[in-house]
C-alpha cells in the first residue's frame, strides 16, 4: 500500500506513464493545480497562503516520493516521477497575474528550462542525489522560468 502511495505521488497520478513525453505531462497536471487556488479564492494572480502552502507541499511530498520512488523503479531520476515538474510549473507560476496566455508562457517557459537545464539545474541533477536532486533541478529551472516570465509580464504591460 505504502509504495502505490509514494507511485501515485512521485507519478503524478499516472501522468508519468504517458507513453509520449511525460515531462510534459507532469507540467499539464502542474498547471492544472496552479489554477485550481486561483480559481477557487478568486486570486488575480497565481499566489496567496493556499498556493504557498500547497507548493511548499508538494515539494516536500515530492522529496520523498521521489527518493522512495527511485528505490522502487531501481532507477535514478526515472522518467515515470514527475512529481518535480508539478512543482516546477507551482515555482515558474507564483506571483504572477492569473491568465490563460501567462500561464501559457509558463507553462512553455518551464518545458524549455527543465530541458534545457541551465546552471544550476544540470549541476544539482548531476550532484545531488535522491529525492532532494529530483526535485531541486526542477526547483531552479522553475525559478529561471518565473523570472524570465516576470520580465516577459512586466514588457507586455
Amino acid at each position: 500500500m505504502a509504495d502505490k502511495i509514494v507511485i501515485a505521488i512521485a507519478s503524478g497520478l499516472g501522468a508519468g506513464y504517458s507513453p509520449v513525453a511525460p515531462g510534459t505531462a507532469g507540467s499539464v497536471v502542474g498547471a492544472g493545480i496552479a489554477v485550481l487556488p486561483a480559481v477557487i479564492s478568486g486570486h488575480s494572480s497565481f499566489s496567496g497562503t493556499i498556493y504557498t502552502l500547497l507548493t511548499v507541499f508538494i515539494f516536500f511530498a515530492g522529496v520523498w516520493a521521489a527518493g522512495r520512488a527511485e528505490v522502487i523503479y531501481n532507477e535514478k531520476d526515472c522518467g515515470k516521477i514527475v512529481i518535480d515538474e508539478i512543482a516546477g510549473m507551482l515555482v515558474t507560476l507564483y506571483l504572477i497575474p492569473f491568465n490563460w496566455r501567462w500561464l501559457a508562457a509558463g507553462f512553455f517557459l518551464f518545458r524549455l528550462f527543465d530541458i534545457t537545464k541551465p546552471f544550476p539545474a544540470r549541476t544539482i541533477d548531476r550532484r545531488v542525489g535522491g529525492g532532494w536532486g529530483v526535485m531541486l533541478d526542477d526547483i531552479a529551472a522553475g525559478i529561471y522560468a518565473n523570472i524570465a516570465l516576470r520580465i516577459i509580464v512586466r514588457l507586455a504591460s
